[in-house]
C-alpha cells in the first residue's frame, strides 16, 4: 500500500470536521489560520485520496421505532453463496452493516428491528432463507460508546495512509 501524508493542517481539519461535519469551512479556515479556499482544496484532496468517505446525518433508530438491535453471526452451507447472501442482505433494510470475518462465523451483520417479534420475524422470513447452515443472535441492550477513529500524531511520523503499492 502506497503511503499518503497527512500534513499537521491535515490532521486539523479532520479532527475538526469529525467532531461535527455541518461545522462551516470558514470556521475550519479561521481556527487553522487559513483561507476559506485552502481548507475546500483540502477537504476535496483528502475527498479524492478517500481518507474521507462522506458526510451524513445518523438517524437515532430507536427515535423511528427500531427498539431493538442485534449482531448476528452467519455461517453459509457453502461457501459458494457468499455473493448471493452478500446481495439477498443488500434487500433487507433492517441490516445496516455486514462484514466478512474469521473466527466462528463466515459473515456478522448488525440489524436493527422494531422489538424481539419484529426481529424473530427477520431471522425466520429473511435470514433464513439465505442457505444458512447456522447463525448466532446478540441482542445489544445500549451502546455504550461510538467514535471516530482519533486523528493522531503516528510514530511513524505523517503517514498515516496506506493505498495500494506495486512492490
Amino acid at each position: 500500500m502506497a503511503h499518503h501524508s497527512l500534513d499537521s493542517l491535515d490532521r486539523k481539519i479532520l479532527r475538526l470536521i469529525a467532531e461535527d461535519a455541518r461545522v462551516p469551512f470558514l470556521e475550519v479556515a479561521r481556527v487553522c489560520n487559513v483561507s476559506g479556499a485552502a481548507i475546500h482544496q483540502r477537504i476535496q484532496k483528502l475527498y479524492h485520496l478517500g481518507v474521507i468517505k462522506g458526510s451524513k446525518f445518523i438517524i437515532d433508530p430507536e427515535k423511528i421505532g427500531y427498539e431493538t438491535c442485534a449482531y448476528i453471526g452467519l455461517n453459509l452451507k457453502s461457501p459458494e453463496n457468499f455473493i448471493k447472501a452478500i446481495e439477498a442482505l443488500r434487500e433487507i433494510p433492517e441490516v445496516v452493516e455486514c462484514h466478512y470475518t474469521t473466527g466462528d462465523y463466515d459473515m456478522f451483520i448488525k440489524i436493527y428491528a422494531k422489538n424481539n417479534h419484529h426481529l424473530l420475524n427477520i431471522i425466520h422470513d429473511k435470514l433464513q432463507p439465505l442457505d444458512l447452515s447456522r447463525s448466532e443472535t446478540i441482542i445489544s441492550f445500549n451502546s455504550a460508546f461510538e467514535r471516530q477513529m482519533p486523528i493522531t500524531e503516528t510514530p511513524l511520523g505523517d503517514e498515516l495512509i496506506d493505498d495500494d503499492k506495486d512492490d
